[in-house]
């Protein structure tokens, strides 16, 4: 997978429809990168799929989906043993938070249960590990988060994954629909949630590529993977390939995402969160078709 830049991101993405919709002059101005520098970030992107994860019918495997969790949590903390991974991001006085998309294409229950059961071979308590989403009292009880999102574009935001994850977080989730999901990243900034996220877990065993607001079962494909960092931004930016990759394999041309999702270049320039540059990310991809984005 070649590395794309600013440039390359602004023309694949956003430049066809930064020209062509009503995006406000400054709006279009930030999605066009226009001058912004910041110094030079890295982080690890893990990307693990399995083709026995899913059957023909899309039911999920847990026996395999607990496998590819371990291979994924221990790839990306450089630990050797899942425990051991698991214990080197929580502690067994922390409350855990899980924090999982709920609409459009909602994060599967089978993924929820397989952290759920790691954390406690790892020494957590079970009685300290919570559902997180919804209202912003229930992550400011929480010590630590785990950020559980599945991979899918969106109507509003152009992609619905990461960044989108906390939105119900704020008191006024409408201010950062359409070309105003440029600030989605403020919603990572509120007390009660600002760095407590340990882990960003991104399901993607079978991602939405196309927006809503219901999903559309043509746009629905197994790609049978997980992905994970403790960069939010960077999770977002490969999540991001992989549904532009898809999409663009789809119509056999560029198929950019509308809104166009501004939040994941603003979480990196303007909110400093992590970095959207794949020349900057590290992805290690382990499992079926490794070789392979899509």
């Amino acid at each position: 997978m070649r590395n794309i830049t600013r440039r390359d991101f602004v023309r694949g993405t956003l430049g066809s429809v930064v020209a062509g919709s009503a995006l406000t002059p400054a709006v279009a101005a930030a999605a066009c990168g226009t001058g912004a520098q910041r110094p030079p970030r890295s982080a690890r992107v893990v990307l693990v799929r399995d083709e026995a994860v899913l059957n023909a019918a899309h039911d999920v495997d847990i026996a395999c989906l607990d496998r590819m969790l371990a291979e994924t949590v221990t790839r990306m903390t450089g630990q050797k043993a899942s425990r051991a991974a698991w214990q080197s991001l929580f502690k067994p006085t922390d409350i855990v938070g899980l924090v999982t998309t709920p609409h459009l294409n909602p994060t599967h229950q089978e993924l929820a249960d397989a952290v759920v059961k790691a954390l406690v071979d790892a020494g957590i308590p079970r009685g300290q590990i919570v559902n997180a989403q919804g209202r912003i009292d229930k992550p400011r009880a929480c010590t630590a988060l785990i950020a559980l999102p599945a991979l899918k574009a969106h109507w509003l935001t152009g992609l619905g994954t990461v960044m989108k994850l906390y939105i119900t977080y704020s008191d006024s989730p409408a201010r950062y629909h359409n070309e105003h999901n440029a600030d989605l990243a403020e919603t990572w900034l509120l007390p009660g949630v600002k760095d407590k996220t340990r882990l960003v877990l991104v399901d993607a065993l079978r991602p939405l590529c196309d927006k809503g607001p219901q999903p559309d079962p043509r746009y629905l494909w197994d790609y049978k993977g997980l992905i994970a960092s403790t960069d939010p931004v960077a999770a977002d930016a490969v999540g991001l390939q992989i549904i532009t990759a898809k999409r663009k394999a789809l119509r056999g041309e560029d198929w950019p995402l509308s809104p166009p999702p501004l939040c994941v270049q603003m979480a990196d320039e303007k909110f400093g969160l992590g970095t959207s540059r794949m020349s900057e990310i590290e992805l290690v991809r382990a499992g079926w078709t490794a070789q392979a984005l899509i």
